[in-house]
């Protein structure tokens, strides 16, 4: 995959796709917060994936470097930032497996939604440092089947759609998804992996984020460590350090992923920190050559200063 055309950081461009990212979370955690007071809740819904669908569509990679640096460097409206990010996950997965677009659909409205009966809880956790309550505990045990319950309410007439919400946390390998048709089964498995995913890779007070490469391996491989079809489909789709993850190169330089590349081992990379630490001012588009230094890692996050925020050409 060639990068696609150059998003300067000086002409308002990436401002202006910041602000309509925030704009879509802003509002999903309005829904979300008080799906009670949504009328035509499962058309609201539709019309979220619509817009979400309208801005990957001007830059998939642009829009995964902006969801994944927010992911791990912010815990506010963490439900609504987590459900976003989920969606647009399952979304370029499903175009990956080439799922009809009305499994895509259900597939996308239940990870917006999977969490609706506890996304203040959600927002609570992300900032807190003690551990959970026993109350806490079961409401997330619980979460599943009460979403479902409270999207039936709200007149979600899609029953693939509440069937994956009601089972993304249940032991699908296991005889707990013994009733479950094959199609529900399969998408719920696939909004497992990609929940826990999103959520590995994201900060709390309790914990720090993980990186993105090392979140990947651990939830694309079923038990024993083998690998699944569908977190291959995870893996070729985002690749293994998707747009807007740092890594560290061979050299010891600091980078950050502009976008996904020929192959998922391959980003195109902006060098950010050279091998003594020092800011790369500008930060420099990394040339690939025979011999040039190679992505040796994976990194949580960035210390210091930057200008990767902004800089997103490639």
């Amino acid at each position: 995959m060639q990068p696609s055309n150059a998003l300067d950081p000086e002409d308002g461009s990436y401002e202006e796709l910041l602000a309509m990212w925030a704009d879509l979370e802003a509002g999903l955690s309005v829904v979300l917060l008080a799906p009670g007071h949504i009328p035509d809740f499962q058309k609201k819904i539709g019309q979220y994936d619509g817009w979400m669908r309208g801005l990957l569509e001007r830059d998939t990679d642009i829009a995964l470097y902006l969801l994944f640096q927010l992911a791990a460097t912010s815990t506010t409206g963490y439900s609504a930032s987590h459900a976003l990010v989920c969606a647009v996950l399952c979304h370029i997965t499903a175009l990956e497996l080439k799922l009809p677009a009305a499994e895509r659909d259900s597939l996308v409205h239940a990870a917006m939604t999977m969490n609706v009966s506890i996304t203040s809880l959600q927002n609570e956790l992300a900032v807190q440092s003690a551990k959970l309550s026993g109350s806490q505990r079961a409401a997330l045990h619980q979460h599943g089947a009460r979403s479902r319950k409270v999207l039936a309410d709200r007149g979600v007439a899609d029953p693939l759609w509440l069937d994956v919400v009601a089972a993304h946390h249940d032991e699908l390998e296991g005889s707990g998804a013994a009733n479950l048709a094959p199609q529900p089964r399969r998408l719920a498995q696939l909004l497992q992996m990609i929940d826990r995913y999103g959520a590995m890779i994201s900060p709390r007070k309790s914990r720090s984020a993980r990186s993105v490469s090392e979140s990947l391996r651990e939830v694309v491989t079923g038990p024993g460590g083998r690998r699944t079809e569908l977190g291959d489909a995870l893996v070729r789709a985002v690749g293994v350090c998707p747009p807007g993850s740092f890594v560290r190169l061979t050299n010891g330089e600091t980078a950050v992923v502009l976008r996904r590349g020929d192959s998922p081992e391959d980003p195109v990379l902006a060098v950010l920190v050279d091998p003594q630490g020092r800011p790369t001012t500008p930060p420099r588009l990394h040339q690939k050559s025979a011999g040039a230094a190679s992505v040796l890692g994976a990194l949580s996050g960035l210390d210091g200063p930057s200008e990767a925020g902004r800089w997103t050409s490639g």
